[in-house]
């Protein structure tokens, strides 16, 4: 990471992997008269360069100048990474990030060995590593700063001595996702979005589904211009401190960083920093790449949500810093968390995540239902009613009549919690139900999505109970007879049964532009006779056929004015008194006759 003065001699870092434990072999190069060899340095071009030549370049261990890197640990097996600080009274900041578990890290120093003298090539180039001459110490170090826990955390110090720094991770919980940043110029480096003087965030509303949040902007955006978006985290168990941390616990496709395959380096630098497009498996899902030529091939990822079915949800919102949540559950309590991520870095840091518990859903008052009586229902437009039917004496079977008075209407039957029925109704249903000694019934009604809805329930244990709702053909439509019709009449025909009822015809005049549209609106089976008024009815009688083939009555409807429409309705009385409308009808008399 940290290159050494041209005008010094070159050193180079060897990592030989053993049975045992890590050894530190220190190269000595002597090339006398030559530019020292580098060490992965910011320059994109060199870098890009160096990295290819094996004999340049050969372990990945070697940290990079400002640029955060992603590792990943076995458990109990620590990582170490190396850097050379080449001048005393340099400034250092070195950053961890934890993902997955809580880690232990230290920082040492070992203090580089006397200079020695050599010969180069006489190129201006230096010796390939395998054909320098080496001189091997051993040396444990000073421990600068130790750390243990999950939190991100630094060592930073404004004026460092040169040596040779070792950086030691290690999990001792499980396998585990980590990142690290360090840099020798912490003053001019912006690597992570800084915080606001308030860095909480806060709940301005909240609702039985929905939670509003805001944050302060980060001045990283504001202020410095640079590119930054809000990601925001929303779980049920605790709230995170990092956004890697969360892509992590998401899923284990979906981590921030892929767990290394056997047999590949361990501790491969995050190339993406480099403009290095690696292959789409050397990466997690959520890690998705793309080559932007025009900004000279430097990489983005996608920070979109994507749909699954994990408990956490991450949502990427842009710059503002004000975000409703919804679609929650009513009374659960939710952790927010909200990342500001650099888009040009892929860094990011984290506000103070807060919590908060949904409003509860309002309870719904139920309706008991008494054995053999009839019970008007009233909901609200996609609303819930809930009916309870608990019969004193002991019963076999119960009769359950079901009246949807306008639009279709979903009726759900449990029996002691058990799922007895589920079914869409429409007009008129009768259901027989299976009894049980003691047992209490729960009726759930889900009112239509167009509009209110409006329904009569009866539900009975008597097995001689007669039906409350009078019997229905199977089309309830009224029908006209346009060569029938006159300037003062029209005539209908409709529907009869085999069980003789009692039909009534009432008429009202509407105004011209009355269409199809507002006789839906104005559709309800149960209004019966009595919410007419007596001015327009036209007249009762009584009707049945046995053979339903020729179960058709007709009816000429007089006394009506020229050129005027009129809305006829059809009610059938059952014998108990409750009535059914059949469906409207619009007419129009003829103008000229």
């Amino acid at each position: 990471m940290f290159k050494m003065s041209p005008t010094s001699l070159s050193r180079s870092i060897r990592l030989r992997m053993c049975s045992g434990p890590v050894s530190l072999l220190l190269t000595l190069v002597l090339v006398q008269g030559t530019v020292a060899q580098k060490l992965p340095t910011r320059d994109e071009g060199l870098f890009q360069m160096q990295i290819r030549d094996k004999a340049v370049f050969h372990d990945s261990s070697v940290m990079p100048d400002g640029a955060e890197i992603s590792g990943y640990l076995f458990r109990d097996t620590p990582k170490r990474y190396y850097f050379v600080v080449e001048e005393d009274n340099t400034p250092l900041s070195v950053t961890v990030t934890p993902c997955d578990a809580p880690l232990e890290w230290k920082l040492t120093l070992q203090e580089l060995p006397e200079e020695a003298s050599g010969e180069g090539s006489g190129k201006g180039e230096p010796e390939p590593l395998d054909q320098q001459k080496q001189q091997v110490t051993a040396n444990e170090g000073t421990e600068l700063f130790t750390y243990k826990g999950n939190d991100v955390e630094s060592f930073i110090s404004t004026s460092s001595p040169s040596g040779l720094y070792q950086l030691e991770i290690l999990s001792t919980e499980k396998d585990s996702n980590f990142k690290v940043y360090a840099t020798t110029t912490p003053e001019s480096d912006q690597p992570y979005p800084e915080l606001p003087y308030d860095p909480r965030v806060d709940v301005t509303a909240l609702g039985r589904t929905t939670v509003t949040l805001a944050w302060k902007p980060t001045p990283t955006g504001v202020l410095m211009g640079q590119p930054v978006q809000y990601c925001v985290v929303i779980n049920k168990e605790h709230n995170f401190k990092s956004l890697c941390a969360a892509e992590a616990k998401m899923s284990a496709d979906d981590t921030f960083m892929a767990v290394p395959k056997p047999g590949r380096d361990f501790s491969p630098f995050d190339f993406a920093h480099f403009g290095f497009v690696p292959s789409e498996n050397d990466f997690g899902k959520d890690r998705s790449l793309a080559t932007n030529r025009a900004l000279g091939g430097k990489l983005s990822r996608s920070y979109n949500a994507k749909p699954k079915t994990s408990d956490i949800l991450k949502l990427c919102i842009g710059n503002k810093n004000i975000f409703t949540v919804s679609d929650l559950k009513p009374d659960t309590q939710y952790y927010f968390d909200v990342f500001a991520v650099n888009s040009a870095t892929n860094t990011s840091t984290a506000y103070v995540g807060t919590f908060a518990r949904t409003k509860e859903e309002a309870r719904q008052k139920t309706v008991e239902l008494k054995d053999g009586k009839m019970a008007d229902v009233f909901i609200k437009r996609k609303g819930t009613k809930f009916l309870r039917f608990a019969p004193v004496s002991s019963h076999q079977r119960v009769t359950l009549f079901v009246h949807a008075c306008l639009d279709t209407v979903q009726v759900q039957v449990r029996r002691d919690g058990k799922l007895l029925l589920s079914q869409n109704v429409e007009g008129v249903r009768q259901f027989q139900l299976r009894g049980k000694a003691k047992a209490k019934y729960l009726i759930r009604v889900r009112g239509s999505r167009k509009g209110a809805s409006t329904l009569k329930v009866l539900a009975s244990t008597r097995p001689s109970s007669k039906q409350p709702f009078p019997s229905l053909p199977e089309d309830t439509r009224i029908k006209a007879f346009d060569k029938l019709r006159t300037c003062s009449s029209v005539t209908v025909a409709w529907l009869g049964t085999q069980e003789r009822n009692k039909f009534c015809v009432y008429r009202r005049e509407v105004a011209e532009g009355y269409g199809e549209e507002q006789r839906r609106r104005e559709q309800n089976q149960c209004a019966g006779p009595e919410t007419r008024r007596k001015s327009e009815k036209v007249l009762c009688k009584y009707f049945h056929s046995p053979n339903l083939q020729k179960a058709v009555t007709t009816e000429t409807i007089t006394g009506l004015e020229a050129g005027k429409s009129y809305l006829l309705d059809v009610y059938v009385v059952g014998h108990s008194g409750h009535s059914v409308k059949y469906q409207s009808k619009l007419v129009k008399t003829r103008k000229y006759c």
